[in-house]
């Protein structure tokens, strides 16, 4: 099967991190192991499985195995065919704050949990997340530095990237979709700084230094490709690179770099959504990303959108309470859920001298990649 064919049946390109092309890997490396499959779960369906006896997984989830067909959120029996996995391992799927399992008695017994306690079939980390962050309504987009970094924007319809740069899932929200670019090396490349450059420095101290420095680090720029990237290059061998130093630079200098770099990165995804006709309103932050002054007014100002900062920072775990709020009916819906649950602490609005600064700042990064690529060959 061609990467056209795949990413038309299942709206994404065969990465390695998807639950298929893992399976594969096993089939080829470890066939003793592949032959006793009976049973495909992610590590939360698995979970599930042991206080239910339930064998279940949620749209969402289920989008990133490569064995969905995302349009029509159903397993596609054509992928499956072609790469050999029974049908017969796949679970039940089901929409993400659907109740699809109740506790056992067994379980019970174990966990304290009461018998027929309804279980919801909850979501992925970043399904999950957005709802925790209100990202529901296509328009809406969110903007999440963790590890690593994920702009994600929730849509009426699966839009689709021929080229594959962007994922396209079911959304946790029942009839909608959403499309995610991801930077490998986000919130790592300010602890590999840390660790590298910094041990005996605390976070704050760094950020406060690198407040300091002018808008643009003075020309310094880096490319936080520590563990390859993935939105846009999908180029495992990407690297991180600063350029350009100068006897001047300080520590402080490549501390904002590094902040103003991850920010560039994630927006190759904002300029991806923009080609592809995705909406954006504001853009909601999350993560570490969202806990400093310094990142936040660096993120908004290079992407050029009011940022909003929430009160609950919980995230994931806060989006997976209110999937089972709605699954247990304490709210009718997730839009009701999310009115209830969260408020908006701060909006960050950028300041168009520095949009413009930040500009070209951005047009330099974005030469960076494919200069580096040269060089590797």
């Amino acid at each position: 099967m061609g990467r056209k064919k795949l990413i038309e049946l299942t709206a994404n390109p065969a990465l390695p991190n998807f639950t298929l092309t893992k399976l594969l890997w096993v089939r080829d490396h470890e066939p003793d192991i592949f032959a006793k499959i009976a049973h495909i779960m992610c590590p939360k369906d698995y979970v599930r499985y042991r206080l239910t006896g339930t064998y279940a997984i949620d749209v969402h989830e289920a989008s990133g195995t490569l064995l969905l067909d995302v349009t029509n959120r159903i397993w596609s029996k054509e992928v499956a065919k072609v790469a050999g996995i029974p049908e017969s391992w796949l679970p039940q799927l089901f929409e993400s704050p659907e109740v699809c399992a109740t506790i056992s008695d067994e379980a019970a017994k174990l966990s304290g949990l009461r018998s027929g306690t309804p279980v919801a079939a909850g979501a992925g980390d970043q399904g999950a997340g957005a709802v925790g962050m209100g990202i529901l309504q296509p328009g809406s987009v969110s903007a999440t530095i963790g590890t690593s970094g994920v702009v994600f924007a929730a849509t009426a319809a699966p839009t689709k990237d021929p080229l594959g740069r962007l994922h396209t899932f079911c959304h946790a929200v029942p009839g909608r979709w959403h499309v995610m670019g991801v930077t490998q090396g986000a919130g790592l490349s300010l602890r590999w700084l840390k660790e590298t450059l910094a041990p005996d420095q605390s976070y704050d101290d760094l950020t406060t230094a690198a407040a300091k420095v002018p808008a643009g680090s003075d020309g310094v720029l880096w490319t936080p490709y520590l563990f390859g990237e993935r939105t846009p290059h999908l180029d495992p061998t990407a690297t991180a690179a600063f350029v350009g130093i100068t006897s001047t630079t300080t520590r402080a200098h490549m501390t904002r770099a590094v902040l103003e770099g991850v920010a560039y990165s994630l927006k190759d995804s904002f300029t991806l959504f923009s080609e592809l006709g995705i909406p954006l309103k504001a853009v909601r932050l999350g993560g570490g990303g969202a806990r400093g002054p310094l990142w936040r007014e660096i993120q908004a100002n290079i992407y050029g959108y009011a940022c909003e900062r929430l009160t609950a920072e919980e995230g994931g775990a806060f989006g997976a309470a209110l999937l089972a709020g709605v699954g247990a009916k304490h709210w009718p819906d997730l839009e009701a859920a999310c009115a209830a649950g969260i408020t908006v602490a701060e909006t960050i609005h950028p300041k168009p001298d520095l949009v413009r600064r930040y500009a070209q700042g951005y047009a330099g990064f974005r030469k960076v990649y494919p200069a580096l690529k040269g060089i590797r060959g």
